[in-house]
């Protein structure tokens, strides 16, 4: 599943379908450690110096922005090629 959901991320042509589940999972699965306050979910990871702050949508898909700043830090970071 990480597969599929993070060619999904990295491929930028469906940002505004992407689910907020989805994406969540994705992030933890790169081994991201999630503190939610309120709707607000944090993601946090040792040698990352950004934060990730989501939030979903009420349609349970995530912002595109937020999106896009996730694919940033993949890249970034090359989390991608990890196994």
């Amino acid at each position: 599943m990480k597969g599929k959901i993070s060619e999904k991320v990295l491929s930028g042509l469906s940002d505004t379908n992407i689910r907020f589940e989805e994406l969540r999972n994705l992030l933890i699965s790169f081994g991201f450690d999630e503190r939610v306050k309120g709707d607000h979910h944090i993601f946090i990871k040792q040698g990352i110096a950004e934060i990730i702050n989501l939030q979903p949508l009420r349609s349970g898909k995530a912002k595109a922005y937020q999106v896009k700043q996730v694919r940033n830090i993949i890249v970034k970071y090359q989390l991608h090629r990890e196994v």
